[in-house]
């Protein structure tokens, strides 16, 4: 389903009520669980959070500039809008009306609904002063504001990562990355330095994070060196450990897993006191993860109760806005990976696989679709090592479906990987077909 054609959206362009839009744009499921804050889109529209509040609430804008000006900020298609926007050619109110009505019936595939959205998002970009387009931004003098939109801005791509996965989104994630490094050249206060610094380290970690998803590995570790550098400079060690997390994760995916271990403990080393208790669970289940890959079971196990205790006293008022993903079903989606490492090479543990799999499912929250999935492949993988061949292929067909309309390559990978744990199933004629599609799948990608 497109961005534009989310209900209450589709519902206040239909009562032409901008100020409906609005709201329901900050509101839209795809910024997250909670809404984007009414200070933050007021400060894109270039007005105070008490003037968007009555534009919200009261009656409908009627003047053609503001219309125009904020419909271009928030990137609504000229075809869902009740006015002509400048430029444009004039259409009647039965066009414009015909326009909303039709979106359902003509449908928009997901890559083209993403698309938009991604369009929209580089227009707030775009109009907050952060991003040309394709001419460079002007320089000016930046303030406390442009970091808070700039984080904001950032918010909103990593929530359609969470959702859709970082094919599509990449290559405008590492083009708003490379503006956001333009601006330390910009004048600012000697105050804004090292929050300036943590968002440009923070857009390199992100852009390397969306190409891992994308399978562009030497593009990641590029952006995540970058990262890692912005993020000293500013002095900011709890990032410093989020890129080295994102760099172990990239390393177990190539599977790689002696260096990721080296990775996670030299960070351990290097936080010290200074990391959260969300930050230590988070490091822990990913040392876990390595530690069981390695055959380390007594270890990795050791390393989960840890992760554990860890979680059970994040207080999430005293968490860093980033750490803003972490919760309990990625904790239980590194037991699932443990206890699958086990079952490989012990079968008593596959009942535990499979039951860690369906609970990490269970607790992911609804906007997290790419790890929701990428743990269905993990139960997937469990069930054929419980030697439940029957509800293995089940659920692997759903993964081959939601693998072909989600953006991430990683998700691909795992998918195909399914052939390592379906082995032993092999003279069953479903389990066969299933390996000749996973087979068909690895051949078209190589």
């Amino acid at each position: 389903m497109s961005f534009w054609e989310h209900e209450p959206v589709r519902q206040a362009l239909a009562d032409r009520h901008l100020g409906r839009v609005i709201r329901a744009y900050r509101c839209h499921p795809y910024h997250g669980r909670v809404a984007l804050p009414q200070s933050v889109v007021a400060g894109w529209l270039g007005i105070t959070q008490a003037q968007l509040s009555r534009v919200e609430n009261g009656p409908p804008l009627v003047h053609l500039d503001r219309l125009a000006h904020w419909a271009k900020l928030l990137g609504i298609p000229a075809s869902c809008l009740w006015f002509t926007l400048p430029g444009q050619p004039q259409r009647s109110a039965e066009q414009a009306g015909s326009a909303l009505a039709s979106t359902d019936a003509q449908g928009a595939g997901p890559d083209e609904g993403r698309r938009a959205l991604l369009a929209g998002i580089a227009a707030v970009a775009a109009g907050a002063g952060l991003l040309g387009g394709n001419e460079l931004v002007q320089p000016r003098r930046i303030g406390t504001a442009d970091i808070a939109r700039l984080n904001a801005v950032l918010e909103l791509y990593r929530s359609v990562d969470r959702e859709s996965g970082g094919g599509l989104l990449y290559r405008e994630v590492a083009r708003f990355a490379e503006s956001v490094y333009r601006m330390l050249d910009w004048s600012h206060p000697a105050g804004l330095t090292s929050p300036l610094i943590a968002a440009v380290a923070t857009a390199r970690q992100l852009a390397g994070w969306t190409a891992l998803d994308a399978g562009r590995h030497a593009d990641a570790q590029r952006h995540f060196v970058a990262g890692e550098r912005a993020a000293l400079a500013a002095g900011d060690v709890p990032l410093v450990a989020m890129i080295r997390y994102a760099q172990a994760k990239q390393l177990q995916h190539l599977r790689h897993n002696r260096d990721a271990l080296a990775t996670l403990q030299l960070t351990h080393a290097q936080l010290e006191t200074r990391a959260t208790p969300a930050t230590k669970a988070l490091l822990w289940g990913a040392e876990a993860a390595s530690v069981a890959a390695l055959g380390d079971h007594q270890t990795a196990v050791k390393s989960l109760g840890k992760a554990s205790d860890q979680f059970e006293r994040i207080n999430k008022e005293r968490e860093p806005t980033r750490m803003g993903f972490y919760d309990r079903g990625e904790l239980l989606a590194q037991y699932g990976r443990v206890y699958r490492d086990m079952a490989r090479r012990d079968s008593k543990y596959a009942s535990e696989a499979v039951r860690w799999g369906r609970e990490s499912i269970a607790a992911f929250a609804a906007g997290n679709a790419r790890s929701a999935v990428l743990n269905e492949v993990g139960l997937c993988s469990a069930l054929f090592l419980a030697d439940e061949p029957e509800q293995a292929i089940a659920i692997g067909n759903r993964v081959l479906e939601k693998s072909q309309v989600m953006s991430s390559k990683r998700v691909i990978d795992r998918v195909i990987n399914l052939r390592r744990d379906l082995a032993r199933h092999k003279e069953l004629p479903e389990v066969a077909a299933f390996d000749r599609v996973l087979s068909a799948r690895a051949a078209a990608g190589a």
